[in-house]
């Protein structure tokens, strides 16, 4: 792979998206996605013309972001009405009553998602919505499909090294793999992340050590952002002592 090349064609492919209308800001992500492409199929295919191949990919990819990002709105906002209970405290996505979400939602962002991914361009948001997807899709809690969520996030990690991402991917690696493996995967990240001391708790109690997960879920609430979110680690917290205490 030559990065020489890529990084001497990345300010004229930029260039050419901004005279094509491409906001400069949207412009720069399509052709960062371009050239994390590039890295993953020229070694195998080098294009006859790199420059062209860039550019069109990186259109193709500030086109369909806006897709993507529309479907993975459609997706959270099917979920939207069953998020809270009748008094305002948060419900956790595998105790909601899916009976709430909004399945016209669900579809078209299905839909619009399905139309994005055929076009075989894979970028953040497209990724984003095929884990809301998934999650949609399950009938219950029980019955999601952790393991392709797990896959997913490895894109996802692969395509914005975000240490949220990994966070998140955590979780889903504890679903997958049980409890233990979760806590492996978070081990390997900054204990300083926002909501880390959140998911060590809900990864120690799927392990049965509710003294340490109690303990953990009091924590994070007192780092949690908002009241909300406060007041639902609390109760987690005092639901574990309770049983404890028993």
């Amino acid at each position: 792979m030559d990065e020489a090349l890529l990084r001497s064609l990345t300010p004229s492919v930029l260039a050419i998206l901004v005279r094509r209308g491409a906001d400069f800001a949207a412009a720069e992500d399509a052709v960062q996605d371009a050239l994390v492409e590039a890295v993953r199929v020229w070694p195998a295919e080098p294009p006859r013309d790199p420059k062209g191949w860039l550019v069109t990919v990186a259109w193709r990819k500030f086109l369909d972001a806006p897709r993507a990002d529309s479907a993975l709105m459609l997706l959270h906002h099917a979920r939207r009405a069953a998020r809270t209970a009748p008094d305002g405290s948060l419900v956790p996505l595998a105790e909601q009553d899916r009976g709430r979400w909004d399945t016209g939602s669900i579809t078209e962002g299905v839909e619009i998602l399905q139309a994005a991914l055929a076009r075989d361009r894979l970028g953040e948001f497209q990724a984003q919505a095929a884990i809301a997807a998934l999650h949609a899709d399950a009938p219950t809690a029980e019955e999601t499909d952790w393991v392709q969520i797990v896959e997913w996030y490895d894109e996802l990690a692969r395509l914005t090294d975000s240490p949220v991402v990994r966070l998140n991917r955590a979780v889903a690696v504890g679903e997958a793999d049980g409890p233990r493996a979760g806590l492996a995967a978070l081990a390997t990240l900054d204990d300083a992340l926002p909501r880390h001391t959140a998911v060590a708790a809900y990864l120690h109690e799927r392990d049965g050590d509710l003294t340490t997960a109690a303990r953990l879920y009091a924590e994070a609430a007192q780092k949690a952002p908002n009241l909300a979110e406060r007041d639902h680690l609390t109760r987690q917290a005092a639901r574990l002592n309770a049983r404890r205490s028993r």
